[in-house]
């Protein structure tokens, strides 16, 4: 007999609306924290939003919501005191006399008989503390899409009684899943080792120190010299990773190079697979991929093309998350090409390409050449299609799973790296003929002839590329 999947765990969604928020990308922002719970593997019951000037300093929500968020989760709504009463030595052993003394009273007392506390049971399970019937399981998790201070997380899991987690470690957390690559895991850890350092909370256990370093530290600032050494260790790790990358992307410098860029989900891996016949991963979810996959395009072409696919982009990404990923974002920055990829079925698309454009001007790669790809074409009416074009007459719209579409793409890549090409002549000595596989691989030949100087190629290929080429055969 087959076993049924385990439940996955439930997830109430919280959101302020801030007055320059319109209900549209209010919204969109939900929907899309929606995708991320579910990409982490929660299933979403409920959510709780609320218009607001302001995200509250304490609990983010006013009082009103945060009873009703509280009555979702089965806790109090509001924040108790934090503050332990001090005690005589007296008064502890009085209320150690006193806890004694009512747990042998109660060894003493008649026991109730099985179904009288079976019924008592049964009706408490079916009214909570606020007095209201509540049928099923609870949400035991609470997700904010916003990032949250550690002492408002600490208030809100007070209240509700609830996990706490924000936008950002949602976002966190799916790349520290998804991480593949010894240099992407390095990435996120970094990422987030560096959102948990100050959200760090101190055990009952663990308040007394002493004054000065060492064993009379606290476990937390010891967990916390653990996390700056750990810190150091993975920086020093990825700039030597770093370093190796840096030298093959020198190595390519000639090549050209294509940069598959946009929001996570647009189609980015499956268009990759399409152009290079890779087996990259494609999974409807948010930051399925994390590393950078780089192959030529095929069937291959002389000179290669060489296409990348980059990690996705989100709204509000964490910019710890952002400069983890420069190395991999340089893989946009360059190239010879920017193929930004949206999904044209989104609604908020145009917002989606916006966050793509300010992430790669950060960087500088906003004067990269670019072309515009609206993806998912095969959701779109013949009206919708006809209307992006009307309004984007540079775009291409298609789909990465037409193959009509894919070659005429192809091809548009092709006729843009040809009106950059010239033509000129290589003279490669007989002496150097074993080198001639360099030539096959950065430039076309389209003739060849041979006299007592050697072999005269007329070749076709980027400025960059016949001048290295022209220096390293002495000609």
């Amino acid at each position: 007999m087959s076993q049924s999947p385990p439940e996955r765990p439930l997830a109430v969604l919280v959101g302020v609306q801030l007055p320059n928020v319109s209900d549209t990308e209010h919204a969109a922002d939900l929907a899309e924290l929606g995708r991320l719970v579910h990409t982490l593997g929660y299933e979403v019951v409920a959510t709780v939003s609320q218009r607001r000037d302001g995200v509250a300093a304490g609990t983010v929500l006013g009082t009103g919501k945060l009873e009703e968020l509280a009555r979702l989760t089965g806790g109090r709504g509001t924040v108790p005191s934090g503050a332990r009463a001090r005690k005589s030595k007296a008064r502890e052993r009085w209320e150690a006399e006193a806890e004694e003394a009512a747990e042998a009273a109660a060894e003493a007392a008649p026991v109730a008989p099985p179904e009288a506390e079976a019924d008592e049971t049964d009706e408490a399970a079916e009214v909570d503390e606020a007095g209201e019937e509540h049928a099923g399981p609870r949400p035991t998790v609470v997700v904010v899409d916003h990032e949250l201070t550690p002492s408002q997380l600490s208030n809100l899991e007070r209240a509700t009684g609830a996990q706490v987690l924000d936008r950002t470690g949602v976002i966190v957390d799916i790349f520290h899943r998804h991480a593949r690559s010894r240099e992407a895991r390095m990435q996120v850890e970094i990422a987030r080792l560096n959102y948990l350092a100050p959200r760090m909370r101190e055990s009952t256990g663990s308040r007394e120190r002493q004054q000065g370093r060492g064993s009379g530290d606290s476990a937390m600032e010891l967990d916390r010299r653990r996390i700056r050494d750990r810190l150091a260790e993975l920086r020093a790790g990825l700039a030597t990773i770093q370093q190796d990358q840096e030298n093959r992307r020198y190595a390519r410098r000639d090549q050209l190079r294509v940069a598959l860029v946009g929001y996570t989900n647009a189609g980015k891996s499956s268009l990759m697979r399409a152009l290079t016949g890779s087996e990259v991963l494609v999974a409807d979810q948010l930051f399925a991929t994390l590393d950078t996959t780089v192959r030529a395009l095929k069937p291959e072409t002389r000179p290669r093309i060489l296409v990348s696919d980059t990690v996705g982009f989100i709204q509000k990404l964490p910019h710890d998350l952002v400069a983890s990923f420069r190395s991999t974002l340089d893989e946009a920055l360059e190239a010879s090409l920017l193929l930004y990829v949206v999904d044209a079925s989104d609604p908020t698309w145009p917002a989606q390409l916006e966050v793509t454009r300010s992430v790669l001007r950060e960087i500088g790669a906003q004067s990269v050449p670019s072309l515009l790809l609206f993806n998912k074409a095969d959701r779109l009416s013949a009206e919708q299609r006809e209307t992006l074009l009307q309004q984007h007459p540079e775009a291409r719209v298609l789909s990465a799973h037409a193959p009509d579409d894919v070659a005429a793409l192809r091809q548009g890549l092709l006729e843009f790296f040809e009106r950059s090409m010239i033509e000129a002549d290589l003279v490669i000595p007989y002496a150097r003929q074993g080198r001639i596989s360099e030539v096959y691989e950065h430039a076309r030949v389209l003739s060849e002839s041979f006299d007592e100087n050697g072999r005269t190629l007329r070749i076709r290929a980027l400025p960059a590329a016949i001048a290295r080429l022209t220096h390293a055969f002495g000609t």
